[in-house]
C-alpha cells in the first residue's frame, strides 16, 4: 500500500485537533488542520462527535470529501477519503496510574519511569519503605481510584516477602477503577519472577492481573520496555473502552490509539536516536507541564501535575514564591495587584492577555512554571540508584555515585517547546527568551517550538507497526516534523564559568554562506542577537580563559551552527541567571535584555 494521505486526530481534554498530511511532489507535508471542542462529557458523551466536527473543518478547508455521513472514507480514491486514520487521546483526564515498588528510590522509581514513559499521570508512588502504615496505603488506593496499577519490586531470584506484602495491601484495598464498575482494575506485575505464584494468590480474582518481565531483573539494569508496552495495550483494552465513544473511535483507526504524552515521548525518543543527539522537549499546558528528555540514549519523562498556566497557575505562584515571579516582570507593580491578576487567570482559565502588561505577567509566570518543572525533571532523570559502579584510580576521590542526574546542559543539542504560551506567543523572540531564561542552556543549543502542537499525531504515525506501511509512515512523520512541525528559532550560545563584571566572556566570528563575516565580543551579563536564517554558518568561538563553551576552559571551538526565525543569541549571563535585588537596576537589566532580542518592539 502506498500512502498518499493521512488523517490524524488528538482528542485533548478540551479541544480535539485534526491534521491532514498529504504527499505533494514526492514529499509529505501538512496541508490542513481543523479543531473542535472535545465531546467526551455531557451533553454529547461521545468523543467521535468532536472528531467528526474537527474533520469537517478540514473537509471545508481542503475542498476534499473525507466523510461519508459518520464514516471516514478509506482508502483514498481519486480525491476522496484518506489512506489511513490515526488518533491519540488525553480526554477524560488521560491515563491515571499508581505505581508500587519495594524500595521507593529503586524499584519504585523504575516503575514510575515506566509509567511516565508510557504517557500516564502517576498519582502516587507506594513503597514498602515510604513510611505509611498498611491502613493508610489501603485508604490511599481507595481514594485515588486509578485507571491502572503497576506493581514491581525485587531482583529476579531475590527475597519475595516485601513485594508479596504490597500485593496483599492491594488485595485488601480491593481497588475499583475510575471509569465504572463493568470491569476489573488492570494490575501489571513487573517484579521478581520468583514471586509470581504468590502474587497471583494474593490478588486472586479481585483484579485483572497481567505479568511481564521484571523492571529491575538485576540491580544494575532497568528493563522498562515490557511494562511500557503492556500499559499501552491495557490503556486500549480497558481504559479507552470505558470512555464515552472510544469503543466506536477504536473501530475507525488504523493503529491503536496512544495516550497523547506517550506519542510525544515516542517521537522525541525517535528523533534523538535517528540524529544521535540529546533532546529536551516541553509541553506546558493549563494544568500540567510535561518534560521529555534523552541524554546518554536514555529517555525520561516527568509530569508536573501542579504547574500549569491556567487551572494550576496559583500553584506556580505558591511553589515559586511571589518574589521569583516578580523578578521577571519588567515594570513596577504592587505585590497584591500581581497576586490578584494571577488569581483572575485561575478563575477564568481560558482568557488570553488583552494588554502588554498582562502578557508580561503571563510570560513571567511561564518562566517559573518551566524552571520548576525542569528542576523536578532533573531530580528524576537520574542514573540507577543502588548500583555499585566500577571505579578507577582517577575516580578514587570522586564522591559521586549512582543517582546523579543524566541531564547535562552542556551536552544538550536541541530544546523544543510546545504549549500555548510558547507555540502561540505573539513573537517568536518571546518564545526563545522564555526557553533560555527558564532552561538556562549551556554551550551551543538549537532552539525550536512546535508550530501547532502536532507532535502527538506525528508520534502515533511513527509508531504504526503494519508491515506494508510502517517504514513509509515513519518517514512521513519525520518529514513533517522537520518541515512543518518545528519552527526553528535559532541557536543559543552560552559560555559557562566565573569572571569579573564587565569581562569579555566570548569572542565570536561568524561566516555566512554569502561570504559576509560578523565579529562579536560578548560581555558578562550581556545578550546579543545576530539575525541569521536557518542555514549552516561557520562559527569560531573563543571563550575567556575561565569560561567553557563545550571544549574546556579557554578552548576555542570551530563548528557549524544554524540560525532561525530569531537568529543567533549570544548569552553572557551567569548560570544560574541572577537579577539584582535593587528594583531600578533589575528593571534596567530586564529592559536591556529584552531590547537586545527585540522581544517587545515599540509601536512606530
Amino acid at each position: 500500500m502506498k500512502l498518499n494521505s493521512i488523517l490524524a486526530t488528538d482528542c485533548g481534554s478540551t479541544t480535539t485537533k485534526a491534521i491532514l498530511i498529504q504527499r505533494i511532489d514526492g514529499e509529505f507535508r501538512l496541508t490542513h488542520r481543523g479543531e473542535a471542542p472535545t465531546t467526551v462529557e455531557a451533553p454529547f458523551e461521545d468523543v467521535t462527535r468532536g472528531v467528526l466536527n474537527a474533520v469537517m473543518e478540514i473537509e471545508e478547508l481542503a475542498s476534499k470529501k473525507i466523510l461519508n455521513g459518520n464514516k471516514i472514507l478509506s482508502p483514498q480514491k481519486d480525491n476522496e477519503g484518506v489512506d489511513i486514520f490515526i488518533s491519540t487521546s488525553s480526554a477524560g483526564g488521560g491515563l491515571q496510574m499508581m505505581v508500587a515498588g519495594v524500595v521507593k528510590s529503586m524499584s519504585g522509581e523504575s516503575a514510575e519511569r515506566a509509567a511516565l514513559g508510557a504517557g500516564s499521570i502517576v498519582m502516587d508512588v507506594m513503597a514498602s519503605n515510604d513510611g505509611r502504615l498498611g491502613h493508610e496505603k489501603i485508604k490511599r488506593i481507595r481514594d485515588l481510584r486509578p485507571d491502572m496499577i503497576l506493581l514491581s519490586g525485587g531482583i529476579d531470584g531475590g527475597t519475595i516477602s516485601h513485594v508479596v506484602e504490597l500485593a496483599e495491601v492491594l488485595s485488601a484495598a480491593n481497588p475499583q477503577p475510575r471509569l465504572g464498575q463493568s470491569y476489573k482494575l488492570p494490575v501489571i506485575y513487573a517484579g521478581n519472577k520468583k514471586a509470581r505464584d504468590q502474587i497471583k494468590q494474593a490478588l486472586g480474582d479481585k483484579v485483572d492481573l497481567d505479568i511481564v518481565d521484571n523492571i529491575r531483573p538485576v540491580l544494575e539494569q532497568e528493563n522498562l520496555e515490557p511494562s511500557r508496552d503492556k500499559i499501552h495495550d491495557l490503556f486500549m483494552e480497558h481504559v479507552m473502552q470505558q470512555a464515552p465513544g472510544y469503543k466506536k473511535l477504536m473501530t475507525w483507526t488504523d493503529a491503536p490509539i496512544m495516550p497523547t504524552p506517550g506519542a510525544v515521548g515516542f517521537l522525541i525518543e525517535m528523533i534523538a536516536e535517528k540524529e544521535n543527539i540529546s533532546v529536551v522537549g516541553v509541553d506546558i499546558g493549563g494544568a500540567t507541564t510535561d518534560i521529555f528528555s534523552v541524554f546518554q540514549k536514555k529517555f525520561n519523562r516527568t509530569v508536573s501535575a501542579n504547574l500549569g498556566m491556567s487551572y494550576s497557575i496559583c500553584n506556580v505562584l505558591a511553589e515559586a514564591g511571589l518574589d521569583n515571579v516578580l523578578k521577571w516582570v519588567p515594570f513596577d507593580i504592587d505585590r497584591q495587584e500581581l497576586t490578584n491578576r494571577i488569581g483572575n487567570k485561575m478563575i477564568r482559565p481560558t482568557t488570553v492577555p488583552q494588554s502588554l502588561e498582562e502578557l508580561f505577567i503571563e510570560q513571567a509566570i511561564a518562566r517559573e512554571a518551566l524552571r520548576l518543572s525542569f528542576k523536578q525533571h532533573k531530580e528524576f532523570a537520574v542514573g540507577l540508584k543502588g548500583v555499585q559502579k566500577e571505579r578507577t584510580i582517577s575516580d578514587a576521590f570522586d564522591q559521586s555515585s549512582s543517582g546523579e542526574s543524566l541531564v547535562n546542559m552542556m551536552d544538550l543539542d536541541l530544546l523544543v517547546g510546545s504549549g500555548g504560551v510558547l507555540s502561540h506567543a505573539p513573537r517568536r523572540e518571546q518564545s526563545a527568551k522564555m526557553l533560555i531564561d527558564s532552561f538556562m542552556p549551556e554551550g551551543i543549543t538549537q532552539l525550536a517550538v512546535d508550530s501547532i502542537f502536532m507532535m502527538p499525531q506525528l508520534g502515533v504515525l511513527a509508531n504504526i507497526d503494519k508491515k506494508d506501511i510502517s517504514d513509509e509512515a515513519r518517514n512521513a512523520a519525520l518529514e513533517v516534523f522537520h518541515k512543518d512541525c518545528l519552527i526553528r528559532l535559532g541557536t543559543c550560545i552560552t559560555p559557562v564559568g566565573k569572571v569579573k563584571d564587565n569581562s569579555i566572556v566570548l569572542k565570536a566570528s561568524i561566516k555566512f554562506p554569502n561570504g559576509e563575516k560578523v565579529l562579536k565580543e560578548i560581555k558578562k551579563n550581556e545578550l546579543i542577537r545576530i539575525e541569521a536564517k536557518f542555514e549552516p554558518l561557520d562559527a569560531e568561538l573563543t571563550p575567556h580563559k575561565s569560561m567553557d563553551i563545550g571544549a574546556g576552559q579557554g578552548e576555542t571551538i570551530k563548528t557549524k551552527i544554524f540560525g532561525g526565525v530569531v537568529g543567533l543569541i549570544f548569552d553572557g549571563r551567569e548560570r544560574p541567571i541572577t537579577l539584582p535585588s535593587n528594583k531600578e537596576k533589575r528593571l534596567s537589566l530586564l529592559k536591556s535584555w529584552s531590547d537586545a532580542l527585540n522581544e517587545y518592539p515599540k509601536k512606530s
